[in-house]
């Protein structure tokens, strides 16, 4: 890793000074939350927002595209969104993209998230209007430069996804820069993460580095090493560069909030800070400048850790991930070869995790039931909005159901599972090793899918490992090593619960974003299956393991049972005697 640290060049600085107008813009950001203070999809405001964003453009002569969509906001219901565009044509039909989401959670007048951005995104359209009025004619681009005002973007990035998908330019798009909420007090900072595990082009983020700090004087915050390993591993963001990102286009958000936009009711146009947003207005206007000129054109996607002026390589971190697996799968694979020379019989350990796997699996498909019922909120497959209510509102009585439901299944099906007679030292290790081999079985699939998902998996790896060689030391020993196992989700759900201000309502949140879609199917079955070797492994050191029952040993299962009973019952039923007719 340390030969593969990089340290990408920014393009050169513009030569000409940005056109930004700070009080133009400041007018802007106070207008629009002051006439449209709800702006949330579907509402009267969010039209309103729509038309005033036109107009804004009309005296420059920019003509506004309209492309109307419908989608299922979880809370909200379906409703109707409208992104806007405008198009500077260059000599190259190659497009950069400069954007910012217009509307807001409508509980709150939305002053930083986002007017700040979208009256940005009017003064840096000015610069490069063709002007019907008596003012100076504009910039002619050398690429095409396209400003786009999407809807939804505080409920998911629904229009980005939407443009990402469905516009005709989403081909000839070579970079994004995307504005949001960048009029607070606050340092300025760029978020990089997407919904796949890629990150935006090097070039691109350190061009934006020079240019916030010409402009700023600082260096722009970002996420911590920690913070964009887990985004690769779990790809997640509130911010609208996610779609491109996953689409392979190159794509970042200048912002001056956190991982989590501002709060909607202290989001008010007298708090603005109208330099800083004036400051990354410049910062942005300059980097488009500099990517029209010196734009290189194979720019694409990678996956890198960002340390500010430097980067370490993607490959180069999946291949010390996959370095940190190799040496549990040889050891337990050594393992299953020493249990089969010393006669050690499997099947009925297999068999155990079998019976745990199918339980969870079922677990997992009694969820999607009930997410298809709507008893969970539902909609399209984004990240859901942390303003809204069902962000942190459990459905009480949906989950009881389902909790209640898991139980009687495992009441029901628990007793091939139930030990019969203390269990030999062989039988716990049998136990041991086919929780282990599955367990490498389930961290190979896991590089396959996504190799950074190794971090949450490698804790268990290596700490249950040496379960198998605890058995005679102390139990707080033996609770350690298990413990610290489950370190990895716990990681996870730390990232949410923080970087996120979800506190309690992380795993809910994560929940959530699974029922809508959101989490791949792949990623959801992988982890049930790490979940049955995690039981297997908790039975194990708990003492109440045993191995799968022999045929003699086990009863029937309850459909079986309910079988048999009823076919006992009409065998033992006594024939009634056939009525003959009297002569």
């Amino acid at each position: 890793m340390a030969f593969t640290i990089g340290n990408p060049s920014p393009l050169p600085e513009p030569r000409f000074p940005a056109a930004f107008d700070q009080a133009s813009a400041a007018r802007l950001a106070r207008e629009l939350p002051l006439r449209y203070p709800d702006r949330s999809p579907g509402s009267p405001g969010a039209l309103g927002a729509a038309a005033w964003f036109a107009d804004q453009l009309r005296p420059y002569g920019l003509q506004t595209h309209r492309d109307t969509f419908r989608e299922t906001i979880p809370g909200h219901g379906r409703v109707t969104l409208r992104n806007l565009s405008a198009v500077s044509v260059g000599r190259s039909p190659s497009t950069i993209v400069v954007m910012a989401h217009r509307d807001n959670a409508g509980s709150g007048p939305g002053a930083n998230d986002n007017a700040s951005g979208t009256a940005a995104l009017v003064e840096i359209a000015r610069a490069y209007a063709r002007s019907t009025t008596r003012r100076p004619g504009g910039v002619k681009p050398e690429h095409t430069i396209l400003f786009l005002s999407t809807d939804g973007g505080a409920w998911g990035g629904l229009g980005a996804a939407r443009f990402a998908k469905r516009s005709p330019y989403r081909d000839r798009v070579v970079a994004v820069v995307n504005l949001d909420s960048i009029a607070a007090d606050a340092p300025p900072r760029l978020e990089l993460a997407g919904d796949a595990p890629q990150s935006p082009a090097a070039v691109l983020v350190a061009t934006a580095a020079r240019r916030i700090l010409e402009e700023t004087g600082r260096r722009p915050d970002h996420v911590g090493w920690i913070g964009q390993l887990i985004d690769l591993a779990f790809p997640f963001t509130l911010y609208e560069q996610g779609p491109f990102v996953a689409r392979e286009i190159p794509a970042l958000t200048l912002t001056t909030a956190g991982g989590r936009p501002p709060a909607p009711g202290a989001d008010t146009p007298d708090g603005l800070d109208t330099a800083r947003m004036a400051e990354l207005g410049r910062a942005a206007e300059r980097l488009v400048v500099s990517l029209d000129a010196g734009l290189e054109p194979t720019l694409s996607t990678a996956s890198y850790v960002y340390f500010g002026p430097r980067l370490v390589r993607g490959w180069a971190i999946q291949l010390l991930l996959v370095a940190m697996l190799l040496p549990f799968v040889l050891t337990t694979l050594d393992l299953f070869a020493r249990c089969r020379r010393r006669g050690i019989a499997l099947a009925q350990a297999f068999r155990s995790y079998r019976t745990r796997l199918c339980y969870w699996l079922w677990a997992g498909a009694a969820f999607a039931v009930f997410a298809l019922a709507g008893a969970f909120p539902t909609g399209a497959a984004r990240p859901v909005s942390l303003d809204a209510d069902v962000a942190g509102d459990w459905p009480r009585g949906a989950v009881l159901a389902l909790l209640a439901l898991l139980l009687l299944s495992w009441l029901g099906g628990r007793q091939r599972l139930v030990p019969r007679r203390p269990p030999t030292p062989e039988d716990e290790l049998a136990g041991f090793t086919a929780a282990l081999l599955a367990l490498g079985a389930v961290s190979l699939l896991v590089v396959a899918a996504n190799p950074y998902a190794l971090i949450f998996v490698l804790p268990s790896l290596h700490a249950w490992l040496w379960l198998a060689n605890l058995r005679d030391r102390p139990a707080v020993v033996q609770l350690s090593a298990l413990v610290l196992g489950f370190a990895g989700p716990a990681i996870l759900l730390a990232s949410m619960a923080i970087r996120f201000d979800l506190g309690l309502d992380a795993p809910w949140y994560l929940a959530e974003l699974a029922a809508v879609g959101y989490v791949p199917v792949v990623g959801i079955v992988l982890f049930l299956a790490w979940v049955a070797c995690g039981a297997q492994i908790v039975v194990l050191v708990a003492g109440r393991y045993a191995p799968y029952p022999s045929r003699l040993e086990r009863r029937p299962g309850p459909i079986r049972g309910l079988v048999s009973a009823a076919v006992t019952r009409a065998r033992r039923r006594p024939d009634v005697p056939r009525q003959h007719a009297q002569p």
